[in-house]
């Protein structure tokens, strides 16, 4: 008679939340342990696109998207100057991390799974029935920092924004009680010195986003929302650790794509099966980690690969002017652009 298993989660992120629920509800025993706390601000873009709800009823997390925004078009900027509005070929979803990981915990421990905060684990080796979804992988060689912060009364020219400057761009999407989170990628610059308040602006300036710059300086700030990340790189390859490994922990796709936020909720959903599968003794360890890894290899290899190729269109000066030509002259097409990256 087989003895059921537990399942452990390492990183309570989009992917360790939403498998824990649907791992619990499941029946299977889980715990998950996250190095920090619920609810805090995490540097994301807080849009969510390739995102279908047959995933979201699987997980059973719908009940999270509650009040979730739903943008239609979006506009594109180029050194302050707008190159085209485009109507986004599939629906989308924007909604703080500060209030969806909060509602994702409880919905965890609602399922009767065990949540463990402010603690931290070290993960080696290949553990059975132990998952990780601690996030970003660190690099020092890395030199992309990302910086967020959430606005209010800042003037906006449409439902979302994508503003490109030298080496970096930067998105606006609204989230929820009229906040709008501004979410940015930076190439770091010698020399450049700021103090944490004014990082954002300091870089903006930086990168030639000077009228951005001037509106957030007025804008309402929350408190405590803004937070800083870097050291990390994008990566098309996926893991060949021994191992689960979801989300971010597994690869990581460029942030411009709204795919990032997508990717976990969608890998989470893959790994539910061959996890009940191994936690009830109908599958070894090893049968499981394979399952899953060909199961991501084959939904998200494609994506990644295409994201990597595009990239340098948004943040090389001399791309930026043949996608901001491209933009201006109706020649640029979103949809198939959209197709490659979902």
């Amino acid at each position: 008679m087989n003895v059921p298993r537990h399942i452990t989660i390492v990183g309570g992120g989009l992917a360790g939340l939403s498998l824990g629920i649907a791992l619990s509800r499941a029946g299977v025993e889980t715990r998950l342990i996250e190095a920090g706390h619920y609810p805090r601000h995490r540097v994301c873009g807080e849009f969510i696109t390739g995102l279908d709800d047959a995933t979201i009823d699987m997980l059973g997390i719908g009940s999270a998207f509650a009040g979730a925004g739903s943008p239609n078009n979006v506009t594109f900027f180029l050194h302050d100057r707008a190159i085209g509005r485009y109507a986004l070929p599939a629906p989308a979803r924007t909604i703080s991390r500060y209030a969806l990981d909060a509602r994702l915990a409880g919905l965890f421990t609602a399922a009767g799974g065990q949540l463990s905060t402010d603690r931290r684990v070290l993960m080696t080796g290949r553990q059975q029935g132990w998952v990780q979804t601690t996030g970003r992988q660190r690099t020092g060689a890395s030199r992309w920092m990302g910086l967020k912060l959430h606005a209010r009364n800042l003037a906006t020219s449409d439902e979302l924004e994508l503003h490109l400057g030298d080496r970096a761009y930067v998105g606006l999407s609204s989230v929820e009680d009229g906040w709008i989170n501004v979410c940015g990628l930076f190439h770091r610059r010698p020399g450049l010195r700021f103090e944490r308040e004014d990082a954002l602006s300091s870089c903006l300036r930086a990168s030639g986003l000077g009228e951005l710059a001037k509106r957030l300086e007025v804008a309402e700030i929350r408190p405590g929302s803004r937070n800083a990340v870097a050291g990390f790189g994008f990566d098309r390859h996926l893991s060949e650790l021994e191992g689960v490994q979801l989300g971010d922990a597994n690869a990581m796709i460029p942030p411009f794509t709204g795919n990032g936020m997508a990717m976990a909720f969608v890998g989470a959903a893959l790994a539910v099966d061959p996890l009940v599968a191994w936690a009830r003794g109908g599958l070894s360890w090893r049968d499981t980690t394979f399952t899953i890894h060909r199961c991501l290899n084959r939904a998200f290899k494609r994506r990644l690969a295409c994201a990597a190729g595009l990239h340098p269109f948004l943040v090389k000066p001399v791309w930026q002017r043949c996608l901001g030509f491209a933009a201006c002259t109706g020649l640029l097409p979103v949809g198939v652009i959209y197709k490659l990256l979902h």
